[in-house]
């Protein structure tokens, strides 16, 4: 087994490109936490440290597929923000086992949504101009508790609302999700920095895997059909759904 620090490199850079074209970093980073002996808890809490730190990486690599979506960004921003909130403070206070059994069913739901086609949609419905109605709203706000609570696979959760209400491609709804989950997870980042555990000798180089991978992702998306996006985010998402069911019943 390669030495903590390399593995934690390696899993950041797997883990950066894999949430950065699907959101689902944290199918390798999670895990290689645990892999070199932190506990579930302090795990979560400096994921969600590298996760925020290395978001940078991601905004800046996406910025081709942001341009002219300003306006889709400050509306959903709030709701996120407000959402990581109440999650990084909800780890703080209380277990995490109950949550932890429910997120299985959370991500197989979200990959099962986006193995549908999007729906051909006119310019002045809501899907076309991007304005959040109150589903979407509490949604929004829904993930962005998730993500700061726990925030594995929150990204295909949040992409999977995405592309049911902006009318664009998957890279660009792709793009957005990128900005309002590193805003979720920064909030949530700052209260744990304050109040919780984390393990800087695991931070630093899981985030600097994760910069490079989140850094690239974008551009690797970009290049790629979008059914395959799609469908490769779902099956991953699957995948993702199984694993965490087993480690919440093995508990």
């Amino acid at each position: 087994m390669p030495p903590a620090p390399v593995l934690l490199v390696v899993a950041g850079v797997a883990a950066g490109l894999t949430g950065s074209m699907a959101g689902l970093a944290s199918l390798f980073s999670y895990p290689a936490l645990l892999a070199v002996g932190l506990p579930p808890t302090v795990a979560n809490q400096t994921n969600t440290i590298a996760l925020a730190s290395a978001s940078i990486g991601s905004i800046a690599g996406s910025r081709p597929e942001l341009r002219g979506q300003r306006a889709r960004v400050m509306r959903l921003l709030p709701l996120t923000v407000l959402g990581g909130v109440i999650g990084g403070a909800l780890v703080l206070v209380t277990p995490s086992d109950t949550f932890a059994l429910i997120v299985p069913f959370l991500v197989g739901g979200a990959s099962l949504v986006l193995l549908r086609p999007p729906r051909p949609v006119t310019p002045g419905t809501a899907r076309a101009d991007g304005r959040p109605g109150p589903a979407t709203v509490l949604g929004a706000i829904a993930i962005g508790v998730y993500s700061g609570y726990f925030g594995a696979a929150a990204g295909v959760l949040m992409l999977a609302l995405l592309s049911r209400l902006l009318a664009d491609t998957l890279v660009r709804v792709n793009a957005v999700k990128n900005v309002l989950l590193g805003a979720s997870n920064a909030v949530a980042a700052v209260g744990f920095i304050v109040l919780g555990h984390v393990v800087w000798s695991a931070a630093i180089p899981l985030a600097a895997g994760l910069l490079v991978g989140n850094y690239t992702g974008p551009a690797i998306a970009r290049r790629l059909p979008p059914r395959v996006l799609r469908v490769g985010i779902a099956v991953a998402g699957l995948v993702l759904a199984v694993v965490l069911f087993v480690d919440a019943v093995r508990g």
